[in-house]
C-alpha cells in the first residue's frame, strides 16, 4: 500500500467534515486495486455480525478487502419504561445478538426492528476488540461525522493498531488557505482577496467550493490566476442575489422595482435570455425547497439533499412560502411562453422583459 497507509489495517476517520473524510476514502480506494472485494455497510443499521463476518473473508481476484462502516448507531432516547431505559443506552452488559445483527432475510419491519435495538457503545466495543484481529487482507475503514472522544473504543483500538484522524471543517484563515491549496492542485493560482470574496459568497460548504475552484481554475487555465473579477464574474451568488430580489419584486407585483433590477443585470451583461433562464431556475429551486420544508425537513437537510448552498435555502425558504405550487407552476409556464417568444424573434428583448413583468405577476396572482 502507500506510505500514508503503512501504519495499519484499520483507518477511523471522524468529525464533521465530511467532505474532505470522503475525499481521504477515495483516495485510500485508490492505493490499490480492491477490484470486486470491497464491501459498505450502513452503521446505523448495527450489522455488527455481518460486518465483522465480512472482515474475516478472504478477498476474491485482489490481495485485500476493503470493508468501509459508515457511521454508527444512533444512541436510543430512554424516555419509556421498559425499553431499555438508561441500561441500554450506556450499555453496561452485552447486548444480545439478535439487537446488534438484523436477520439477513426478512422484511423492513424486522430490519428496523434491529436498529432500534443495537446499543452504540457495544457495537463500537465490538468492532474496536475485533481490528487487533484483522486478517492482514482486510482493511477496515470506519466514517463517523462527529468527533469521537478520546475514550471512545474505536479511537482506542485505531491509536494501538490502525490510524485515526479528525476532521473538522476550516474557517476563516484556514480556509482561505484551503482555497489556495485546492486551486494551487487545480493548476491554478488564487490570490487572497479572491479567496476571502469567494469564502464570503459560497460560505463554509466545502462541496460547493471545490466545486467553485474547479470551475475557476478551468476557466483561467493551466498556470492562471483567479483574482476578484474572475470570482464576481462566475460566483453565483452575485447574480443569485439579484435574482432573489426580481423574483421577489415581481412576486409582490412591484413593477418600477423589478424593471430596476431587469435593468442593473442588463448592464451586468446578462442577455434578455439569460435573465429569464435564471428566474425560471429560480422558480424551480423555489418548487424544491417548498416541497422538501413540506416534507419536514430543516434547511440544513434541504440544502444537502438538494444540493444547495446554505445560503441559497436561507434566502429562498421565506420567499417560498410567498406562493402555492400552482402559482409557481402558472409562472414557470409563463417564463417558458417568454423564453420562447424571444428565441423566435416574436418580439424585441424590451417587450419579452415587459411582459415577463406582466404576466409573472398575473400568474403568482392567481
Amino acid at each position: 500500500m502507500g506510505n500514508a497507509y503503512n501504519a495499519g489495517m484499520f483507518f477511523l476517520l471522524h468529525g464533521p467534515d465530511e467532505f474532505s473524510a470522503r475525499e481521504e476514502l477515495a483516495r485510500l480506494r485508490q492505493t490499490e486495486d480492491f477490484g470486486y472485494s470491497q464491501d459498505t455497510f450502513a452503521g446505523a443499521d448495527g450489522q455488527l455480525d455481518s460486518i465483522l463476518a465480512t472482515c474475516d473473508t478472504l478477498p476474491f481476484l485482489s490481495e485485500r478487502r476493503l470493508v468501509v462502516v459508515e457511521g454508527l448507531p444512533k444512541r436510543k432516547r430512554a424516555s419509556k419504561a421498559g425499553e431499555g431505559g438508561e441500561a441500554a443506552e450506556v450499555g453496561d452488559s452485552p447486548a444480545p445478538p439478535e439487537a446488534i445483527a438484523p436477520a439477513k432475510i426478512g422484511g423492513k419491519g424486522k430490519k428496523a426492528k434491529a436498529a432500534s435495538g443495537a446499543d452504540p457503545r457495544a457495537f463500537a466495543q465490538g468492532l474496536a476488540a475485533h481490528v487487533s484481529k484483522l486478517p492482514e487482507s482486510t482493511v477496515l475503514v470506519v466514517l463517523v461525522d462527529e468527533l469521537l472522544e478520546a475514550t471512545n473504543p474505536l479511537v482506542q483500538a485505531a491509536q494501538k493498531n490502525g490510524t485515526a484522524r479528525a476532521f473538522t471543517p476550516p474557517k476563516g484563515a484556514q480556509l482561505e488557505d484551503w482555497l489556495a491549496k485546492r486551486a494551487s492542485v487545480s493548476g491554478a493560482r488564487l490570490m487572497p482577496h479572491a479567496a476571502r470574496l469567494l469564502a464570503s459568497e459560497v460560505g463554509d460548504n466545502l462541496r460547493l467550493l471545490a466545486s467553485e475552484i474547479e470551475k475557476l481554475s478551468t476557466y483561467v487555465g493551466q498556470g492562471g490566476t483567479i483574482r476578484v473579477d474572475e470570482v464576481r464574474l462566475l460566483s453565483p451568488s452575485s447574480r443569485q442575489a439579484r435574482v432573489f430580489d426580481l423574483t421577489d419584486a415581481l412576486a409582490r407585483r412591484d413593477h418600477s422595482r423589478a424593471l430596476a433590477l431587469l435593468h442593473e443585470l442588463l448592464a451586468a451583461g446578462e442577455s434578455p435570455l439569460g435573465i429569464v433562464a435564471m428566474t425560471a431556475y429560480q422558480t424551480r429551486t423555489l418548487m424544491q425547497v417548498k416541497s422538501l420544508a413540506e416534507r419536514g425537513l430543516r434547511p440544513p437537510q434541504i440544502a444537502q439533499t438538494a444540493g444547495m448552498a446554505p445560503f441559497v435555502v436561507d434566502k429562498t425558504l421565506p420567499l417560498a412560502r410567498q406562493f402555492s405550487f400552482a402559482q409557481l407552476e402558472a409562472a414557470h409556464r409563463t417564463l417558458l411562453d417568454v423564453d420562447r417568444a424571444l428565441k423566435s424573434s416574436r418580439m424585441t428583448p424590451e417587450m419579452a422583459l415587459d411582459l415577463l413583468v406582466v404576466e409573472f405577476g398575473k400568474a403568482v396572482s392567481a
